[in-house]
């Protein structure tokens, strides 16, 4: 079992390299790859089913790698390092900051805050059918469904509750 992991190695590393396309994840690949092989080997009846089988192991092992790095940038850059030209001069990486501005955060909060009050302040009939249809976007006929009533009703309610949440947020 030995020699035939030792020369399944090498097969295994180039199908994942080419599965993977980078040599860290090949290599964690492959060794997962032959411990499922070796752990199952037992189930393979047939010897020239074998490479098959591995392959297909590889290929899942690949497949679930991707899962769990995926939306992860393809590489990254060191900023303490920088980057370095064609010519081999260093130049320093500046990085944008990406958060929104504290006014604009703090204004946020704040309406946040007026709309959770408007919205405590209706009646909890109310309050349900313009949560569910305006923030959870369920349509007329869900909401409907949901709370069990006529759609004509769910449309009632959602007109009555957004003219008094119009009137809860209107400055005093």
């Amino acid at each position: 079992m030995e020699r035939l992991l030792i020369r399944a190695q090498e097969a295994a590393y180039r199908f994942s390299l080419l599965v993977c396309g980078h040599p860290e994840d090949a290599e964690d690949v492959m060794q997962d790859a032959l411990l499922k092989t070796y752990q199952h080997v037992s189930q393979i009846t047939d010897p020239a089913a074998f490479r098959t089988w591995l392959y297909t192991t590889v290929r899942n092992a690949c497949l679930m790698k991707r899962r769990l790095h995926a939306g992860e940038p393809s590489h990254f850059e060191s900023i303490d390092r920088g980057r370095e030209s064609a010519d081999g001069e260093t130049t320093v990486i500046d990085v944008a900051d990406s958060a929104r501005p504290a006014d604009e955060r703090m204004m946020d909060g704040w309406i946040d805050r007026r709309l959770r009050k408007a919205l405590h302040a209706l009646p909890p009939a109310y309050r349900l059918i313009i949560v569910m249809r305006e923030i959870d976007g369920l349509s007329t006929r869900e909401v409907a469904t949901v709370t069990g009533i006529s759609e004509a009703n769910v449309k009632q309610r959602l007109h009555r509750a957004r003219v008094m949440l119009r009137r809860q947020l209107e400055p005093s």
